[in-house]
């Protein structure tokens, strides 16, 4: 049985309005995050490695996950609980074998085919998206909607993480499409009240 997948938000220091990742991930998790992601697009291996670490200690205090986008590497240093990685990372059967089977894997999907590829990869969980437009990810794409969370969650059992432009007046709609959690950047970081913009998400999780 996996842990708690059910909230992630991920760090974006250009989201954040000069606060640190740490105030970020303190106050999102005080808010009811269940997992922490370490993304990260500009800062060097060495800082990475620095901000795990940081994070690493924080999310056993606090009882969160913490898992790393795109750097096995990274993941490995800071012995995070997993690895979230892209269509444009490291392959998923790479990631998986490297990974081992004790930590999570996490694999984003934009189509019925990448999903499937995911899940034979070894996949926990896969991150689906954009379901709305977003933000948070100038590389996103265009918009899926809800309908290949409710194609997959027909075929597999596997988690659903959706991610892109989830906000608490849609992500009550996105839960009952069939996804497993959802997975903010800008609706938590960017938030003036990061903790009750976390609140606010994780209340209408329930359904």
């Amino acid at each position: 049985m996996l842990p708690n997948l059910a909230f992630h938000v991920l760090t974006d220091r250009e989201w954040s309005r000069g606060r640190s990742m740490l105030e970020v991930a303190s106050q999102a998790i005080d808010g009811g995050a269940t997992v922490i992601q370490l993304r990260d697009k500009l800062a060097s291996t060495r800082t990475l490695i620095e901000e795990g670490r940081a994070l690493r200690q924080l999310t056993r205090q606090r009882g969160a996950l913490l898992i790393v986008n795109d750097r096995v590497d990274v993941a490995l240093a800071v012995d995070a609980d997993g690895v979230h990685v892209g269509q444009d990372d490291m392959p998923g059967d790479l990631a998986r074998r490297l990974l081992g089977h004790d930590r999570i894997l996490g694999i984003s999907a934009g189509s019925m085919d990448e999903a499937v590829a995911a899940i034979v990869a070894g996949a926990d969980y896969l991150g689906i998206g954009p379901i709305y437009a977003t933000r948070g990810k100038a590389d996103a794409g265009e918009p899926l909607g809800l309908e290949l969370i409710a194609d997959i969650r027909k075929r597999y059992t596997t988690p659903l993480v959706a991610i892109g432009g989830i906000t608490p007046e849609n992500a009550e709609d996105v839960m009952r499409a069939g996804a497993t959690g959802i997975a903010v950047i800008t609706a938590v970081v960017n938030a003036e009240d990061i903790s009750l913009a976390a609140r606010q998400l994780a209340h209408a999780l329930i359904v």
